[in-house]
């Protein structure tokens, strides 16, 4: 039977919830965050620094999509590691999405100054300004969505990555699981895909290309010849000239 103290428990603890509602209510958001952050993928970044991830949140994000399109989902992936990847490769990627970041400790502030004043310029979302490890923690935990709170979950994600792996292990990982195409996971895949050679033997041209088609991987091909293709796989060289690459 519950006692007479437990009892009067109940209604005093109401009481004082109607009294103190704004106090309540920053008490159960306070709450809700700690558990959001306790529970972060901590843990399977430390496994990264040897073990390489199965799937990543876009794989089975892209997979639930399809099944719920009613689409078939055929996943073409294939590691390779960093030191077999064509250093041509490697620049342009670097060149094209994230050129500071063998500098900067996770985040490029002065890119993320640019892109917010761009932004609130034109009154859009009209400039990116993740870094290759920010965009390496969306892929593996977290999702497409835009919402504030995953944000700050990629940034104190990303903040722990960088504390954790190796330049050369996160561009590793980046490069052998970014979607480069519907169902192309990772460089060796595409590779095989749009120019049947393995990654280790592309071109500079060919990798110009590949790094052109990263931000929008679904909507252009690499080995295509479109204006878009050809106009940033142009600029993308003209970067690595510049910068004696």
């Amino acid at each position: 039977m519950e006692s007479q103290p437990a009892k009067a428990l109940v209604p005093r603890l109401i009481q004082s919830v109607k009294r103190n509602k704004i106090k309540t209510v920053f008490a159960v958001v306070a709450l809700w965050f700690g558990l959001e952050i306790i529970t972060l993928p901590f843990g399977e970044i430390e496994r990264f620094k040897t073990s390489n991830p199965m799937e990543t949140a876009f794989m089975r994000e892209h997979e639930q999509r399809a099944k719920e399109d009613g689409k078939p989902f055929r996943k073409q992936q294939r590691w390779i590691p960093l030191a077999r990847i064509s250093k041509e490769t490697v620049n342009a990627v670097i060149v094209a999405e994230d050129g500071m970041f063998w500098a900067h400790s996770g985040f490029d502030w002065f890119e993320f100054r640019e892109s917010l004043e761009r932004n609130l310029k034109e009154g859009r979302a009209a400039r990116g300004a993740s870094t290759i490890t920010q965009q390496l923690v969306k892929n593996l935990f977290l999702s497409s969505s835009k919402n504030p709170l995953r944000k700050l979950k990629e940034w104190i994600l990303t903040w722990r990555m960088e504390k954790v792996l190796s330049k050369p292990r996160i561009l590793e990982l980046y490069l052998n699981v970014i979607e480069w195409g519907r169902g192309i996971y990772g460089i060796e895949a595409a590779s095989q895909y749009y120019f049947q050679k393995s990654a280790s033997q592309l071109t500079r041209a060919e990798s110009a290309k590949l790094a052109a088609i990263i931000p929008s991987p679904r909507k252009h091909r690499a080995n295509s010849e479109s204006r878009y293709v050809t106009r940033r796989s142009q600029l993308i060289l003209g970067r690595m000239a510049a910068r004696g690459l």
